[in-house]
């Protein structure tokens, strides 16, 4: 059986002026644990190719930047904002979105953050149809996203370009992400994103998703 490899999920994209390196996190299933609804040969490419990528590419610019900073040169470090937000989102990003993933996934949430759904959309059908259309709709490359709205209490769903992270572009908080990139289902679904979409419900975390909506409300 394919086997992931990496470091343990830890918080991404730390203080820039911390010596310690970001690392690719360990997945906590293997490759071909979400089968048949995503296969293994793209969790290994997902994970092991371009994951480790965009952790790569934060290091190298973190470190760019640290030199920038040193020399008080603001042009560089302006220069170098794209890449930062670019790759610090592709690692925030992704680090979430293995979590909000699970073998043993699917159905339906529980207890306060099924409240909440239907408080905020009406139905849990509701609410899985607004969050597929909107990541169906991605145009390009991008995320859907289910986010906490702590300032009004309260869930939205939103969509973010390339690797823009949801918390430093929108200020919601990341609860449950769809990967809607085509390296995260081309492989098996070709161009037709709905077939992915409506595969990836099988396999989400609801106990991943309800404890990072118990934490966001903290």
């Amino acid at each position: 059986m394919l086997k992931r490899s990496g470091a343990k999920l830890t918080a991404p994209l730390g203080c820039l002026v911390s010596r310690q390196k970001h690392t690719l996190p360990d997945l906590p299933y293997d490759y071909g644990a979400l089968e048949p609804h995503i296969n293994a040969e793209i969790m290994q490419l997902h994970h092991s190719k371009h994951h480790a990528t965009y952790v790569n590419n934060l290091n190298v610019t973190e470190e760019k930047y640290k030199e920038a900073l040193a020399k008080g040169d603001v042009t560089a470090q302006v220069s170098l904002q794209p890449a930062l937000k670019f790759n610090g989102g592709g690692h925030i990003n992704h680090t979430i979105f293995w979590t909000n993933l699970s073998p043993n996934g699917g159905g339906e949430p529980k207890g306060e953050l099924m409240e909440a759904i239907k408080r905020d959309f009406g139905s849990f059908a509701n609410f899985k149809e607004k969050l597929t259309a909107v990541s169906v709709g991605v145009q390009g490359s991008g995320w859907g996203w289910l986010g906490y709205n702590k300032e009004q209490g309260r869930l939205q769903i939103a969509a973010c370009a390339n690797q823009d992270p949801l918390q430093g572009t929108t200020g919601l908080i990341p609860l449950l992400g769809i990967d809607v990139w085509e390296h995260a289902y081309y492989l098996q679904y070709k161009n037709v994103r709905p077939d992915y979409l409506k595969a990836i419900w099988n396999v989400i975390n609801w106990e991943n998703v309800s404890s990072r909506y118990s934490t966001s409300k903290k």
